[in-house]
């Protein structure tokens, strides 16, 4: 079984391959920069600079796209993260439509920013898209992979939460300062934070390969989402830290712009169409998932 994977050398692709590769499925990643792609990933995963040279698929997992975190949103860097996304889901559907036998399932990304800022209403996949900048991304690029529907390809829509893991990623910045007893909530603490745990987001998505009565959106997020001052407190209690120090939201304003905004406004997010269809979480709540993190980060 062949999967092809766009943004496979990212955080995310960097454990989703070695766990395709276990799974017996043969993957080739399709990245701009091969020679890093190849040092990131395992040896056995063919690395291609252009998804022409793919041949064919099974299945097809669209990850690509800039980094939303650790940037100021201005202009010149909203247009990159667009085009980072819906140009790669654009080729990928062009690319499909070419081929004489189609994969059978395509999981392409997206995110929580679909549903824009949101208060304490639990938001399921029903839930309506935002209007900001950041629903508005994560609907186009939605939009941008519903066609593979109309070929015939089985099309999952993963709205992924801030992914926590050993390594990288959104934990990785927040250590040092948190080691230094520096660490704390954003603004308030009050608002919500929706999470996942690495492994389980890959599990998720080899799940989804498999899992063919699921289509369409689904919330690739913990089941027990927390407020910003209790994920604080568990970070702290974690690394055996004090966790008392808040960033103003007007810094994080200052600083990131609209990507600040949504940090500070924060969304409850449920993955409700898993769970109803059966998957398992293995790191449902925030203290076991820094526990196991923390063991492996050293």
């Amino acid at each position: 079984m062949q999967v092809l994977i766009t943004g496979g050398s990212g955080f995310i692709g960097q454990a989703l391959c070695p766990a395709l590769l276990a799974d017996g499925w043969q993957v080739t990643v399709v990245s701009r920069d091969t020679q890093a792609a190849a040092r990131k990933l395992p040896g056995a995963v063919r690395v291609l600079a252009d998804i022409e040279g793919a041949g064919g698929a099974d299945a097809v997992i669209n990850l690509a796209g800039a980094p939303l975190a650790g940037r100021r949103w201005n202009d010149e860097y909203k247009q990159t993260l667009r085009e980072s996304r819906l140009r790669t889901t654009e080729a990928l559907m062009a690319w499909m439509e070419s081929l004489t036998v189609r994969p059978a399932v395509l999981v392409s990304g997206s995110a929580l920013g679909y549903y824009g800022p949101s208060d304490d209403t639990p938001l399921s996949e029903t839930a309506p898209a935002g209007s900001d900048f950041g629903a508005q991304l994560a609907a186009d690029w939605e939009a941008a992979a519903l066609p593979a529907r109309e070929l015939g390809v089985r099309t999952v829509l993963l709205r992924t939460g801030v992914v926590l893991g050993a390594g990288g990623g959104a934990l990785q910045q927040l250590l040092t300062p948190y080691r230094m007893g520096l660490g704390g909530p954003i603004g308030d603490g009050e608002q919500w934070f929706s999470w996942i745990h690495l492994d389980d987001i890959v599990r998720l998505i080899q799940w989804l390969l498999d899992e063919t009565a699921v289509e369409g959106p689904v919330n690739g997020t913990a089941p027990e989402p927390v407020r910003q001052k209790a994920f604080a407190a568990a970070l702290g209690r974690a690394l055996h830290r004090p966790a008392i120090m808040p960033t103003p939201a007007f810094a994080l304003k200052a600083a990131f712009g609209e990507m600040g905004q949504m940090l500070i406004d924060g969304q409850r997010v449920l993955p409700a169409r898993a769970q109803g269809q059966g998957f398992q979480f293995r790191y449902p709540d925030i203290d076991s998932a820094l526990a196991q993190i923390l063991e492996h980060q050293g």
